[in-house]
Parts: structure tokens; C-alpha cells; sequence
């Protein structure tokens, strides 16, 4: 058992490693950071959205910016789109699951905002379809993926591939990533004196 423990953490730390050494992500990572800080200056939202543990993710981050990260500082207006559940069984029941985050993106969603698009394989139709809401409205989108971007990889502004195809590993490397996000964030809006 204890090599299988070591096992999986060579995988992860694998995984991080790689992202380590690609520019071109490295750079998408910090191109999301810079939009991510423009759009919460000019006074718009960052909205969230996953399925599973990306759901998780998702909330996670979210909660990250409206309360805090490393310290007190004012809130960032910050929601995961998947928390009220009387509305996510509504919609799904009345309309479909595929329509979960479109419609909330329809109703809440403006120009400049920033959708956050987390999916491991990048094939979600309730993301693939918040995706084409937010562009109709004129958001951008940053999408979370594995290895092959999936059908998300034609469709975000900025896409953020791990490089891996093994779910748990793009999920640790998506929490990893967003806490880069929301530290750096954090820190460019609100520096510390």
C-alpha cells in the first residue's frame, strides 16, 4: 500500500512538473490571471461552472475571491453557478441538464464578465452550452480541460489543458492552477503595503 501511495504522488507531482516546463500554458495561465484582474477592475463578475468534482472545484475557487485567499481584503464578485439546487432540479427537470449553466448565463451574464469553464475532458454539453451563452453576451471564457481540450479547445477565449488524461490528476492540477490564479489575483488588486 505504501507504494502505491508513493505511486500516485510521483503521478500528480508528474503532472505538475510538465506544466512546469511548457510555456505556452504557463502563459495561458497568467494571459487568465490578466483578464480574470481586468474584468473584476471594470467591475465585472467571474462566474464558475463544472460537473462532479469540477462542480467542487468550481465553488471552491469562487469562494476564493468573494471571501479571501491569503488575507483580509475587500470581496471580488465571484459565484459558482451550480449552488442553488431548487434551480438546478428545476431547469433540469423542466428544460434539461444541458441547460443548467446557459440559462443562468442568459440571465445573470454581461459583457466583460468571465466564465470559468471547468471540464476534465472538455466535452460537457451544459459547459459546451454556457460557452456559446457567454460569447453570444460577449464574456470571456477560460476553460479548465485535460491533455486534449476536448471540444472546449475550439470554444474558449483562453484554455488552460493539463497535460494529462487521468481525471484525478487534472483535478488536483485545476485546484493547483486556480490557487496560482486567485493568489496572483488577489495580490495585483489588493497588494499589500
Amino acid at each position: 500500500m505504501n507504494d502505491k501511495i508513493k505511486d500516485v504522488l510521483k503521478s500528480s507531482i508528474s503532472v505538475k512538473n510538465e506544466i512546469i516546463s511548457n510555456e505556452e500554458l504557463i502563459e495561458k495561465i497568467s494571459n487568465a490571471v490578466n483578464e480574470i484582474v481586468e474584468a473584476f477592475i471594470r467591475g465585472n463578475r467571474v462566474y464558475f461552472c463544472g460537473n462532479g468534482g469540477s462542480a467542487a472545484d468550481a465553488q471552491h475557487l469562487a469562494a476564493e475571491f468573494s471571501g479571501r485567499f491569503y488575507y483580509d481584503r475587500p470581496p471580488l464578485d465571484a459565484e459558482a453557478l451550480h449552488v442553488n439546487t431548487s434551480y438546478l432540479t428545476a431547469v433540469g427537470n423542466d428544460y434539461s441538464f444541458d441547460e443548467i449553466y446557459a440559462r443562468l448565463i442568459k440571465g445573470k451574464g454581461m459583457k466583460g464578465d468571465i466564465l470559468v469553464a471547468l471540464s476534465t475532458s472538455g466535452n460537457s454539453k451544459n459547459i459546451l452550452r454556457a460557452i456559446a451563452e457567454a460569447h453570444r453576451i460577449g464574456m470571456t471564457v477560460v476553460g479548465f480541460t485535460g491533455i486534449t481540450g476536448g471540444l472546449m479547445k475550439e470554444s474558449c477565449d483562453i484554455l488552460i489543458n493539463v497535460p494529462s488524461s487521468d481525471t484525478p490528476r487534472i483535478q488536483e492540477a485545476h485546484i493547483t492552477i486556480g490557487h496560482i490564479v486567485c493568489e496572483i489575483v488577489e495580490s495585483s488588486i489588493f497588494p499589500r503595503s
